[in-house]
């Protein structure tokens, strides 16, 4: 009887290791152990697989396999395991990466204002003609685009360009300085694609903003025409279409645009500049009064400027981060008189009438 339990224990002794070189072998992934080795935290490992540093392999799950026996059960852990990095990053990298979330955040969606915001006419000309099958208007901007040259060179006449919001007093002040210096009064969009504005109203941001952007490139060569002969005073011009451009792409308070440096504010390098921008500006309280008594049809954006006030707040913070050419604030909450005399000295100053 004792010999019997002699063999008895040598064969559950040769079955518990061959579980364990079996074990072995696959999570060595397929190298046979001389010996096991114990770990750090008291179990057995079985896991030294040869030229460790020669071999790039991905570190195993984590996983715990346990051998049963009539006697014993035997718990072990892979040695890789317990050599792989920790799964949290260390502080620095964490602070580094919420910092840049933290700024893109806080920068706006810059790659939709990019989309947004054509920055030359072949941009503009592409854009009308992807969408000219569905909107026959735009391919007729686009014929009017392309029979305007590429490059337009402003005359020996000044041009002054007047930016505002709606009821700042724009119409009033350009047709009295148009009268005082006998120039040519422009606007923009121009009279000969103005009629399909509310067409492209409800189309979505890259479509509207090319077609003003149009405006703007078909507005500079009959600048360019009418600078030879007289003074052209404009009303609105690029600063319009990039400023409601850049606060209908921005959400929140004036925080979340782009910071002052940032390309969106600076002037196309293929349009025609003006000598002089001059923003005109009232408070809120008087802007609001002046609609009252208007009742002319407005836009989309119009309408939610009475509605959204950080709406408002972002367009006006945009005019003021406008580049070369900056726009010079003129206070339009005096009398027409008084707001007039300070245009024209600014015009008088600026632009050597």
């Amino acid at each position: 009887m004792s010999q019997l339990n002699k063999i008895m224990k040598a064969v559950n002794k040769l079955s518990v290791e061959c579980l364990f070189a079996k074990a072995s072998y696959l999570i060595s992934g397929g190298h046979l152990l001389k010996e096991p080795r114990p770990s750090c935290t008291g179990a057995l490992s079985l896991y030294d697989p040869p030229n460790e540093k020669r071999r790039s392999r991905k570190p195993f799950p984590q996983r715990r396999i346990s051998v049963f026996s009539s006697r014993a059960r035997v718990s072990f852990v892979s040695r890789r395991l317990r050599h792989r990095p920790p799964l949290s990053s260390p502080a620095p990298v964490r602070q580094r990466q919420r910092a840049a979330m933290l700024r893109s955040c806080t920068a706006g969606p810059p790659g939709s204002l990019r989309r947004a915001l054509p920055a030359a006419a072949p941009v503009v000309r592409r854009r009308l003609r992807e969408c000219a099958a569905r909107i026959p208007e735009a391919g007729a901007v686009l014929d009017i685009l392309e029979k305007c040259p590429e490059s337009q060179r402003k005359g020996e006449f000044p041009v002054v360009v007047f930016e505002g919001l709606d009821a700042t007093g724009k119409t009033t002040v350009t047709q009295s300085v148009k009268d005082a210096l006998g120039a040519v009064l422009l606007r923009s969009p121009p009279a000969c694609i103005s009629q399909w504005r509310t067409i492209f109203d409800e189309e979505p941001t890259p479509i509207r903003r090319a077609f003003y952007a149009a405006g703007n490139y078909i507005l500079a060569s009959e600048i360019a025409k009418a600078s030879t002969q007289a003074p052209v005073i404009v009303d609105r011009y690029w600063h319009s279409t990039a400023a409601y451009t850049i606060a209908t792409e921005t959400d929140g308070n004036i925080q979340n645009l782009p910071p002052d440096d940032d390309a969106v504010y600076k002037w196309p390098e293929d349009l025609l500049k003006p000598d002089l921008v001059l923003l005109l500006t009232v408070s809120p309280e008087e802007r609001a009064r002046r609609l009252e008594g208007r009742g002319l049809e407005r836009t989309k954006e119009e309408a939610e400027l009475e509605a959204n006030s950080l709406f408002r707040q972002r367009i006006e913070e945009s005019y003021r981060r406008m580049v070369n050419p900056a726009c010079q604030e003129v206070d339009a909450s005096p009398s027409k008189e008084e707001v007039f005399k300070t245009v024209l000295q600014l015009i008088k100053k600026h632009c050597a009438l």
